[in-house]
């Protein structure tokens, strides 16, 4: 009955296969006077979604997240993970060849700061790191008496004698009926910023802002509407937009042209050279900057400008188009959500449907509403123990059927012209434990306590993040991920610069969307979230003495009643849950089967205040 078109359930190459690669990379290092190598989950633009040519981390280790790091030493191998990978690494990554390290805490530069020798020499791929990145594994090189060295190719691409081609996805006009903006009035926005930095020019080295400068959309990576590309915006002149022309048709082109010159990517080496030598201040994104970017530039004579990206704040903040489109690809989600939901319920008791049987039912139902483009990312559909595996992606191998007794944890999200989804729900099977009804509802009352937040302008994400984490911590326990994310445009799923997490710095604006999903993971046993994308908007506050923000919930999906201990519940919790399925019902029922509006009726039946 159903079917997924937009991911596959197939595992990752392991055993011979990755021992045959890990010792042949080691033989061309030595080749090439190299002790030992870097190898990062990145392309040259930081993107998180990449090409399958691109994914040297996985060909190498076996590792799948979408964030990580390798370093391969004459005698020592580590892959490096954060905590929502940690369970995922541990099954994928050979372990008698690589340790498993933490990404963060401590970073792997301390790893390579005990692991190097004097007179080591450690490549890296310039154009694969940050500038920031590469001045930590100098630093850990110099601490050791090593040397970091740029390579000019990379080794890992010699031993990858089957490496995918580049992608050539095509290029796709986003018109303003979505975008709210035209490239010029954008343009004019963008010099304003470069004015301000004191630039005389701004790469654009992240794809996302590409497409949103020039309001177009691609298809070269999975799941984000990507065209890979790159700009140079000056501060007086055309633009000069850098993409393979066979993605480009005419009227693509045609568009482009209104706006910037368009040259292949292989010009903008010798551009940049041009433009360094002179004497010209070229303002580079930390955050997506290729480290040989910064290289090429100062070793040309001219002033490098680093710091945050002004396109990324201004892709953040949406305007008023973007968000009723958001509004309006919710409401679809939401028909879609509810179908599935419905069918969950009716299916999963019998325990024939499987993860895989969810993931390709969930798709289907997106697809029957005639506008999904992609998922926004790989759906997460983990029973039982797989739930607790924060990123877990389902494979034929790890496929687990759906019984009672266990929670489904299901993590999809949605890309459509108008707007791009993430939800995520924790699903009972059967009757719950009670210890899963208490973790469940401390999770809920850190979600409404977010969705509830009144905040001054200004207040960054790292300062509300605690809300999430509160009851959470009352007995002891916690979630080893931010409790949100940015959302883009019909773009990234995961966007930044403004997130709500210990480290979210930047100031929450009017017109962002963040995710809001807390957690808790029980190892072996179960895990719960629950995720909607919140929209920041102004809180009107009697009395207030300065301009207030809060919360426009903009995902439309019961939230499972039965997991809830509704001992532990205040009035004002309930309140705000029964307001909150009231208007799923508002929304999304005249849109509904009746078979369908009958489940809903009695998914989001008031709870007693």
């Amino acid at each position: 009955m159903f079917e997924a078109h937009f991911q596959t359930f197939e595992e990752p190459e392991g055993g011979v296969a990755l021992t045959a690669r890990l010792a042949a990379f080691r033989e061309e290092l030595l080749r090439r006077k190299l002790t030992g190598f870097v190898i990062p989950r990145a392309d040259q633009q930081q993107n998180e979604y990449v090409a399958p040519s691109e994914e040297r981390l996985a060909w190498l280790t076996g590792f799948t997240g979408s964030a990580g790091m390798a370093v391969v030493l004459t005698q020592q191998a580590a892959v490096f993970v954060d905590g929502r990978y940690t369970l995922q690494a541990a099954k994928q990554v050979d372990g008698k060849a690589w340790n498993v390290e933490p990404l963060v805490d401590p970073p792997p530069e301390k790893w390579l700061a005990k692991h190097l020798t004097p007179g080591d020499r450690l490549g890296f791929d310039p154009w694969l790191h940050t500038s920031a990145a590469a001045e930590r594994l100098a630093a850990a090189c110099a601490k050791a008496g090593a040397e970091l060295v740029a390579v000019e190719s990379n080794p890992l691409d010699s031993v990858w004698t089957e490496r995918p081609a580049p992608p050539l996805g095509p290029v796709a006009i986003h018109g303003t009926q979505f975008s709210g903006e035209t490239e010029a009035d954008k343009l004019g926005r963008i010099r304003g910023e470069i004015a301000r930095l004191g630039a005389d020019a701004l790469v654009l080295s992240d794809s996302h802002a590409v497409a949103w400068t020039f309001n177009i959309r691609g298809a070269d990576v999975s799941h984000t509407p990507l065209p890979l590309s790159y700009a140079l915006v000056p501060k007086d002149g055309r633009a000069i937009v850098f993409i393979d022309h066979r993605k480009l048709s005419n009227s693509a082109r045609d568009h482009l042209e209104q706006n910037a010159d368009v040259r292949e990517p292989d010009a903008l080496t010798p551009r940049l050279t041009e433009l360094a030598q002179s004497g010209a201040a070229i303002a580079l994104d930390n955050a997506t900057a290729a480290d040989a970017l910064k290289r090429l530039i100062t070793g040309a004579g001219a002033k490098v400008i680093a710091g945050s990206d002004p396109v990324a704040l201004l892709k953040a903040v949406k305007n008023a188009t973007e968000i009723e489109g958001t509004r309006t690809a919710h409401r679809r989600d939401a028909v879609a959500l509810a179908r599935f939901l419905a069918w969950i319920d009716r299916e999963a008791p019998s325990g024939a449907l499987t993860e895989i049987d969810a993931v390709e039912a969930l798709e289907t139902f997106r697809r029957e509403t005639g506008a999904l483009k992609d998922v926004s990312f790989p759906t997460i559909a983990g029973t039982g123990p797989n739930g607790a595996i924060v990123h877990y992606r389902v494979t034929r191998k790890t496929n687990r059927r759906i019984v009672p007794g266990d929670l489904l944890l299901i993590d999809s999200g949605a890309q459509y012209e108008d707007g791009t989804t993430d939800v995520t729900r924790t699903i009972a099977i059967g009757e719950p434990t009670p210890e899963m009804r208490d973790r469940f509802t401390r999770v809920l009352r850190g979600h409404i306590a977010i969705a509830r937040a009144s905040f001054p302008d200004g207040t960054t994400g790292a300062q509300i993040d605690t809300l999430a984490r509160q009851f959470l911590w009352q007995a002891g326990i916690d979630f080893e991920h931010g409790t949100g994310h940015g959302v883009g445009s019909y773009l990234s799923v995961h966007e930044g610069p403004a997130r709500i997490s210990k480290l979210g710095t930047t100031p929450l604006k009017r017109g962002m969307i963040l995710s809001n999903e807390p957690g808790y993971y029980k190892t072996d046993a179960f895990g719960i979230r629950i995720e909607n994308l919140e929209l920041v908007v102004a809180a009107d506050i009697a009395g207030a003495e300065k301009p207030m923000n809060g919360f426009e919930t903009l995902t439309l999906a019961p939230i499972d009643i039965r997991l809830i201990d509704l001992k532990m519940f205040s009035p004002k919790e309930r309140a705000w849950l029964n307001d909150y399925h009231a208007r799923v019902r508002r929304e999304v029922r005249p849109h509904l089967d009746e078979a369908t509006k009958v489940w809903l009726d009695a998914a989001t039946g008031p709870l007693a205040l």
